[in-house]
């Protein structure tokens, strides 16, 4: 389905999450509705467990909302889609497999031809900054190189949506620093579909500067069961620079979402 020029990418309306069991009923999201546009970057913080990753993986297809919907491109989101890639906390890697497998594994699993495939992950290969590590296993990569192969793994395809859950949070301050650098340029040199157009991301994370280096956006979402508090825009010039972290705008940005959480 053609998306239409100005229709959200991703629409969430009344969205409910409940986790049921023998216990009894466990509210983890309250009614939750917002809107995500074409190549917008959108972070969403809020206090540990009060359902981030959930919504997550609601956006993502891998869980079903108790209640109400997501609307991918327009339509109900039945189940994980080829057009929405996602990057979890921990890399999760083939360990048998090399960098270069790791990431044609999606393409591999759609049976795409290889004449496609070996272009396509050295593409990749060369995006996310790891020129002459194509035949490296795993064991033999840092933190920050196992999760560029993990964003690699999940841009194989091309998706329009990229979902991240804490993609840095094992990761040292410093490095941590780098790859959100880098996330800013994978999103833009990332083409989609040949459009020139940059990623649309939504990234979970519990770090207030990070949210505001990098987002257009920021959701708070409250305690369990959450409710979104505060749906604010990062007014930060782009391309973003380090220096814009000792800003007193930036400052008061940070201040603002850390009055939200709590």
């Amino acid at each position: 389905m053609t998306l239409l020029k100005n229709e959200p990418i991703l629409s969430v309306k009344d969205m409910q999450v409940t986790f049921s069991d023998a216990n009894g009923d466990l509210h983890v999201l309250k009614p939750l509705t917002f809107t995500v546009e074409r190549q917008e970057f959108v972070c969403v913080l809020g206090p540990s467990g009060c359902g981030k990753s959930t919504l997550l993986r609601v956006l993502g297809g891998l869980l079903a909302p108790t209640y109400g919907g997501v609307l991918f491109r327009g339509e109900t989101l039945q189940g994980p889609r080829r057009g929405v890639g996602f990057v979890f906390q921990n890399a999760n890697l083939m360990p048998w497999r090399t960098v270069f497998a790791n990431i044609a594994l999606p393409l591999e699993m759609q049976a795409a031809p290889e004449s496609e495939i070996a272009p396509r992950v050295h593409e990749l290969i060369d995006l996310v900054g790891l020129q002459g590590f194509a035949d490296w296993l795993p064991r033999d990569l840092s933190g920050g190189m196992a999760q560029r192969v993990a964003i690699a793994r999940a841009l194989v395809h091309d998706p329009d949506v990229l979902l991240l859950d804490e993609p840095f949070g094992a990761l040292d301050a410093l490095t941590r620093e780098q790859m959100g650098a880098e996330l800013l340029r994978i999103a833009v040199d990332a083409r989609n579909g040949g459009r020139g157009e940059r990623k649309t991301i939504v990234m979970v994370t519990h770090a207030i500067d990070e949210a505001v280096y990098l987002a257009d956006r920021v959701l708070v979402l409250g305690p369990r069961p959450a409710t979104l508090r505060l749906d604010v825009s990062v007014d930060l010039p782009r391309p973003r620079e380090e220096n814009l972290r000792y800003t007193p705008h930036f400052g008061a940005l940070a201040q603002h979402l850390r009055d939200a959480i709590g």
